[in-house]
């Protein structure tokens, strides 16, 4: 059976990743960022780094940390509790998967150090098994163009299928064109390829499956601590606000939303440590696992999000709030890797269910 628990070394990393968080990455931090003309925070991104989270799937011999997905989750699940601005799910989840899955072993090593950014060139939007490729090749110079890359803009490297071949293309070559995204704590963008001279690293169509498929697990660890901090910050804010001369947390109405709420994150909790129990242990269950992951988690984030919003009253709906930046970055995670439909119309079809 599964292991659903964390253990004592994730909780552990999970205490060294939120005190950075909290010190590197407060709500007023977050916010300020969104206003600046820099929507990546390259030194938080730095000192993710230096912790050594950012290779943590990968082999020791390679750089990495030999540890697994799970922790790799685990680190997710705080950086969506902090919304945080930096470039992890696109290097150190999409390109590592994809990386992996290709047997790379030249560009891993500085990918797993934080020495270079990598970023999967596909659409965001993007579900496993529907990757297209958009690009051609010719004498591994490659042409076209892609939209909606996530975490595009500070990358070093760009991950592209071309001719059924995955190639690493330096980003110098690659035309970047930032593109106003609803999250603006994940910046998206276009890119151009005229004449990129790129790296063969190996077939394309079972990298993109894997990095997708890795992909949506990780990104529902992701959901569940943006759902987790909305749920967190609305408690407490409900024990303190008063209406009428009481508690406004103490109405049946407030008690009976945030218990749903809570049933429902415990719920995804166990969803999202299957599906990253799953591909830290290669079952064969986990394109299943991945599937029910994103159907069920991305709509809970942005329950949880919409009631943190509606239960913060006319605070919640201010710029000054940070609320908002997790009511955007649970609707547009919703829509990522595949919407919530796509991913239960997957499921049917891997369960063998007949939904006609």
């Amino acid at each position: 059976m599964s292991d659903l628990l964390y253990s004592e070394v994730e909780e552990d990393l999970r205490a060294s990743v939120r005190a950075l968080l909290t010190d590197r990455a407060a709500p007023a931090a977050v916010l300020a960022r969104t206003e600046s003309g820099d929507p990546v925070d390259a030194k938080l991104w730095r000192a993710l780094a230096e912790l050594g989270v950012t290779g943590l799937p990968v082999p020791e011999r390679l750089g990495g940390s030999g540890a697994s997905w799970r922790e790799t989750a685990v680190v997710l699940e705080e950086l969506g509790r902090a919304v945080a601005p930096v470039p992890f799910f696109g290097s150190a989840v999409l390109a590592t998967a994809a990386l992996l899955a290709v047997g790379d072993e030249t560009l891993l090593p500085d990918i797993a150090s934080g020495a270079k950014t990598a970023a999967l060139a596909v659409p965001f939007s993007a579900a496993p098994g529907t990757a297209p490729e958009k690009l051609t090749v010719v004498d591994e110079h490659l042409n076209g163009s892609i939209t909606t890359v996530a975490d595009a803009l500070l990358a070093d490297v760009y991950l592209a299928p071309a001719g059924g071949t995955l190639y690493a293309v330096d980003a110098s070559d690659v035309t970047r064109t930032p593109v106003v995204s609803l999250d603006q704590t994940r910046p998206v963008a276009d890119l151009r390829f005229d004449g990129a001279s790129g790296r063969a690293l190996g077939p394309a169509g079972p990298a993109l499956e894997r990095a997708l498929t890795v992909g949506a697990a990780m990104l529902a660890a992701e959901q569940l601590g943006v759902a987790q901090w909305c749920l967190d910050t609305t408690v407490e804010y409900v024990k303190t606000r008063r209406q009428f001369a009481r508690q406004i947390g103490s109405y049946q109405a407030i008690k009976h939303r945030l218990a749903d709420l809570w049933v429902a994150i415990t719920e995804a909790r166990a969803v999202s440590r299957y599906a990253a129990d799953c591909l830290a242990t290669d079952d064969p269950d986990t394109p299943v696992a991945a599937a029910l992951a994103q159907a069920f988690c991305g709509p809970v984030a942005v329950k949880a999000a919409e009631e943190c919003v509606q239960l913060h009253g006319g605070i919640g709906f201010t710029w000054e709030h940070p609320a908002h930046l997790y009511l955007k970055r649970a609707k547009s995670s919703a829509v990522a890797l595949g919407s919530p439909d796509r991913h239960r119309l997957a499921l049917a079809e891997l369960v063998n269910l007949d939904y006609t």
